[in-house]
């Protein structure tokens, strides 16, 4: 597994997290409702969806993320020299990757209580984007001060396993991506 220098990996997560929230202020706060709730087929997400699903995600992980944060500052842990993925959060993170042309490398099955439903207000639901993705560049700042490679956080899907920090930021934000990337597909008809 790679081993990353803390400030360069907290780096390249900003910048995937500023392309999104930059994106949703530009272009999708402006969409219209019905044009971010219409799906390329009855079997595929609206962009309306996409968004809605990585809200239920942010609604879990960036509390967590903040305690974990807030734990390791109490427990004065320097932000260390390096930071290596652990296999469980690599595979994760892995799974959440996209080609190139932004469909997925691995298709899965979201789980039910995730499967959002397209008749949520289109506004409010962009908006909610937007301001989850403004905590989550405050939280990638303060992570800066942290060891990413000791504080810990319980996955959502199975609590009792907890991953590093380092390991949940990464699995988020290439989680972001992966709905981003099939946000701008449904908008595009795709």
């Amino acid at each position: 597994m790679h081993a990353y220098k803390p400030s360069q990996l907290l780096d390249i997560l900003q910048q995937d997290t500023e392309t999104q929230l930059d994106k949703a202020i530009r272009e999708w706060q402006m969409t219209a409702p019905e044009t971010l709730s219409r799906r390329p087929s009855s079997t595929q997400w609206s962009a309306m969806q996409c968004l809605s699903h990585l809200n239920g995600y942010g609604n879990y992980y960036l509390p967590a993320i903040e305690k974990a944060i807030d734990r390791a500052a109490q427990q004065g842990q320097d932000a260390g020299a390096c930071f290596s993925p652990g296999w469980l959060g690599n595979y994760f993170t892995r799974m959440m990757q996209t080609t190139d042309k932004g469909a997925p490398v691995k298709k899965m099955k979201t789980f039910k209580k995730h499967d959002p439903p397209n008749d949520e207000d289109a506004d409010a639901v962009t908006a909610l984007f937007i301001e989850q993705q403004e905590k989550l560049l405050l939280l990638i700042e303060r992570a800066r001060l942290v060891n990413l490679g000791a504080a810990r956080i319980p996955i959502s899907i199975a609590p009792f396993i907890r991953l590093k920090l380092g390991d949940v930021l990464m699995f988020v934000i290439a989680h972001n991506m992966r709905h981003f990337r099939q946000a701008e597909r449904a908008l595009a008809g795709k």
